[in-house]
């Protein structure tokens, strides 16, 4: 903070620090107060706000544990997005191993574009994309027939296969770049050592490699998670009715059955589900804060 008021001045840094704290308060915090209101009120006609009715009450958090359509589309996204955390880890930690260790340095700048440059283009035109190569005559039904591996086309798109594999590739880099990032703090004179000493490439991952890129891999996780419990276009574009995610519950309640206080509390109780994954990966893999932030 001293370098920074030496640098810009009092005045200016004040200003600084006021835009930000203006920024958080108006675009964060006051839509979450907001919402945490709106989840604890009953949905009354304007007519009635303020009124007799107009009082707090946990009728909306209690609608989703009765609901058992709702209940089963909310556990089957909590399980759904912990699967797609897992497949994306088990794709991105070789391609980062590979970027942080073993790409030759000249080589890497190219590497490291060709995995961007896809991510150029909007979420919902990739996931679009997907859609063209999932369905019925698409790309991947006709390249499996022509192997002989299919007899005929099947039905990729409409439930949760399509679904988890759109959202993996969605979510790719937020794995991808955390997992490069710690592993490529990792002394390569470690691992050198390890294979010096008769260690198997498994145990030089297990033991060497993955303590270390902890931090990577905590971040990663906890990212992809979010990203894939908050995910609406990817559901909504290659999922279907036996595959809806709970945040188009969450865009029902808001945009077609008009009852903002129902969805607040359903957004309100993913929210507070979001946080405790953030919290119980921290727990798991024994970091904190500051080694996330790295």
């Amino acid at each position: 903070m001293t370098e920074v008021i030496r640098r810009y001045g009092p005045v200016l840094t004040g200003l600084i620090l006021l835009a930000v704290a203006l920024w958080l308060a108006l675009l964060v915090v006051l839509p979450q107060v907001m919402m945490v209101d709106f989840s604890f009120r009953p949905a009354l006609p304007p007519s009635k706000l303020g009124g007799p009715e107009d009082v707090y009450t946990v009728k909306n958090y209690a609608t989703l544990w009765t609901n058992q359509i709702h209940l089963a589309i909310f556990l089957k996204t909590i399980w759904a997005s912990a699967l797609v955390t897992a497949v994306t880890l088990a794709v991105c930690y070789p391609v980062a191993f590979y970027l942080a260790q073993v790409a030759p340095k000249k080589r890497l700048p190219l590497l490291m574009l060709m995995l961007v440059v896809p991510f150029w283009i909007n979420e919902l035109l990739r996931t679009f994309a997907w859609y063209i190569i999932l369905a019925f005559n698409g790309l991947l039904n006709t390249l499996l027939v022509a192997l002989g591996i299919f007899d005929e086309p099947q039905r990729l798109l409409g439930g949760d296969v399509g679904v988890i594999v759109g959202m993996v590739y969605v979510y790719i880099l937020f794995m991808v770049f955390p997992l490069y990032n710690a592993i490529e703090s990792l002394d390569r004179n470690q691992i050198e050592a390890a294979r010096d000493l008769g260690a198997s490439w498994l145990r030089i991952h297990w033991r060497v490699v993955l303590p270390h890129a902890k931090p990577g891999i905590a971040v990663g996780c906890i990212m992809t998670f979010m990203l894939a419990a908050g995910s609406y276009a990817v559901p909504a574009l290659l999922g279907g009715p036996q595959s809806r995610w709970f945040t188009e519950v969450i865009y029902n309640w808001f945009f077609e059955g008009g009852n903002w206080n129902q969805g607040a509390a359903y957004a309100f109780i993913l929210l507070v589900l979001c946080i405790g994954v953030i919290m119980t990966a921290m727990k798991l893999f024994r970091v904190g804060l500051t080694d996330i932030a790295k």
